[in-house]
C-alpha cells in the first residue's frame, strides 16, 4: 500500500527526474518525508536509491 508520503515523495522524485536537477532544499524535503513517520517503507527506499544513482551518474544535476 502507498502511502500519502510515499505518492509526495514519488512526485517530488519525479519532477526532479523532469527537470534533470535537484536543489539542496528539494533533496533535504525528499529526505524529510521519507522519514517524517519514522519508517522507510519498501517503496520509498527503492525511490530513494534510484535517486541517489541518478544524482551519483549526473542524470540528476545537484544545484544550489
Amino acid at each position: 500500500m502507498l502511502t500519502e508520503a510515499g505518492r509526495k515523495l514519488e512526485e517530488l522524485i519525479k519532477k526532479a527526474i523532469d527537470d534533470h536537477q535537484i536543489t539542496a532544499k528539494e533533496l533535504d524535503e525528499i529526505h524529510h518525508l521519507a522519514s517524517q513517520d519514522g519508517h522507510i517503507d519498501h517503496h520509498e527506499r527503492i525511490l530513494l536509491k534510484q535517486l541517489h544513482q541518478m544524482i551519483a551518474d549526473k542524470t540528476i544535476k545537484r544545484v544550489p
